[in-house]
């Protein structure tokens, strides 16, 4: 915590733990006795809890509030990118750039191959779109249905599907989540994402050959299934697809290769999108704006393919907008009430050197995610638990980031109880445990950032290490004010 927020002395664990937990069971009414994935207004509660709690210590208002907007305000920069994701979105299912990955995404399906070309195509889709629900919820279904009519079980093609929509979602500079978590582990969107290739990629490649080797005996009637076929035919019908169409991706990738912002970047990339609109599919300037502040709403004439791109615009993102505000106020609040500070003072005796602060790192995270069930929360708490102590340790916070999304984002749809998992199993109809083992991609890349830990590689530094000190000896104890 800050000197400028500093309250006084941290209570004990105890009380200092109890807004956390008062939260969490709120939490736990919403989502399981009224069915409502929203956390919302329980953050909000939240906040007024630590506000209380506070209050009863002799803390005003005006100090509890200070922090809150200290921490809200290192969101701002990734609630304009999520702004302007909504903008790509819109223009680039106008433009054609969407339903052209989707139609040769499509093209990817092979008999033999149907576990593997589902984990492929939803995370073309989920790369693109920067969203795993909407993937999920939209084509999924479809996926799953073409599965089960293969006789294909269902655990397997539902964990497929979530390994290539969350990896998607993951990598995809377009995802609300691949931009909060940097910003709150205070590094960049684009060191976060290459970061993130140390873990995800080698996961992914593995999850592929497993769902190769799986799906060998199944398949065999999928010539006489016309559900493909009709997508692509809607598809093809609704839009003109072109090479046209992906320059819009091409010219974002570009720019990110050369390290441009990250706003600026995606901003252009929805500009593009809309000029592509414009000259290839025959759309007018009102209708990209239009397509840029509400959405696409899709008329294909197939309800999974129009489910799937009537979206974006920046209206779409309010949801998310919101939730990061409560999110990151909440975060603010536990800090300045000494929550942060009484959970650091534990933490610090867990680390003693290289491995074991990003173990940390992975534990809490995964803790947070299971007892709290919200994924914002998830992403936002490890992040200003641990970033001070990255620092501290002259290692660079986009480990935290990756160590964070490794843990917090991908195990979302792996926890029954948590948002994700309760999501993607209401929706694709098949129980989070049952799925769960078979998601590969999601719990592997956990275990390569351990790897990565232990051996030392991948875990860049922000100063040359000092040797066997920082690996093996417990670190130099560090003051509160720059542990958070």
């Amino acid at each position: 915590m800050r000197d400028d927020v500093q309250i006084g002395p941290t209570p004990g664990l105890a009380m200092a733990l109890l807004p956390l937990l008062a939260t969490t069971a709120i939490l736990i009414l919403q989502f399981f006795i009224f069915s409502d994935f929203t956390p919302h207004i329980p953050l909000a509660f939240g906040i007024m809890i630590c506000a209380i709690c506070g209050r009863i210590r002799g803390v005003p208002w005006e100090k509890m509030e200070a922090s809150m907007l200290e921490v809200v305000k290192l969101g701002m920069p990734a609630i304009f990118i999520l702004l302007a994701v909504g903008m790509v979105i819109g223009t680039w299912i106008l433009s054609g750039t969407v339903p052209t990955l989707m139609y040769y995404g499509f093209q990817l399906v092979s008999p033999s191959y149907f576990l593997v070309a589902t984990c492929v195509i939803s995370a073309l889709v989920s790369l693109a779109t920067g969203t795993s629900w909407g993937t999920v919820g939209t084509l999924g279904l479809a996926l799953m249905g073409i599965g089960e009519g293969l006789g294909i079980p269902m655990h397997l093609t539902g964990g497929a599907l979530v390994s290539g929509a969350f990896f998607g979602d993951k990598m995809s500079p377009l995802s609300e989540t691949t931009n909060l978590t940097p910003a709150v582990c205070e590094t960049d969107l684009w060191s976060h994402i290459r970061s993130m290739m140390a873990t995800t990629v080698p996961a992914m490649l593995i999850a592929l050959v497993l769902y190769v080797w799986l799906g060998a005996d199944y398949g065999g009637q999928f010539e006489s299934s016309t559900d493909i076929a009709t997508f692509r035919q809607a598809l093809d019908d609704t839009f003109t697809l072109s090479w046209v169409t992906l320059i819009p991706p091409v010219v974002v990738i570009g720019l990110a290769l050369f390290k441009f912002p990250p706003f600026p970047t995606i901003f252009t990339g929805a500009a593009i999108g809309g000029l592509v609109a414009i000259g290839v599919q025959g759309e007018t300037l009102h209708a990209v704006f239009d397509a840029m502040q509400n959405g696409f709403s899709s008329n294909t004439g197939n309800s999974a393919i129009d489910a799937l791109l009537s979206s974006g615009g920046v209206l779409s993102m309010t949801w998310v907008v919101t939730l990061t505000f409560f999110a990151l106020g909440f975060a603010g609040m536990l800090e300045a009430y000494g929550t942060v500070d009484a959970i650091i003072k534990q933490l610090m005796r867990l680390i003693k050197g290289r491995f074991s602060l990003v173990a940390t790192s992975s534990g809490t995270t995964l803790a947070v995610s299971t007892i709290i069930g919200d994924v914002y929360t998830t992403l936002v708490l490890p992040g200003r638990l641990l970033r001070g102590q990255y620092q501290a340790m002259g290692y660079k916070t986009c480990t935290l980031s990756r160590s964070i999304e490794d843990n917090g984002t991908l195990s979302s749809p792996l926890i029954p109880w948590n948002m994700g998992g309760g999501f993607v199993s209401s929706t694709i109809g098949v129980p989070t445990l049952a799925y769960a083992p078979f998601a590969f991609a999601c719990w592997l890349s956990p275990l390569f950032g351990l790897l990565w830990a232990l051996t030392g590689r991948f875990i860049p530094r922000d100063e040359p290490e000092q040797p066997e000190t920082n690996t093996t000896e417990a670190p130099h104890s560090v003051p509160t004010s720059q542990a958070t």
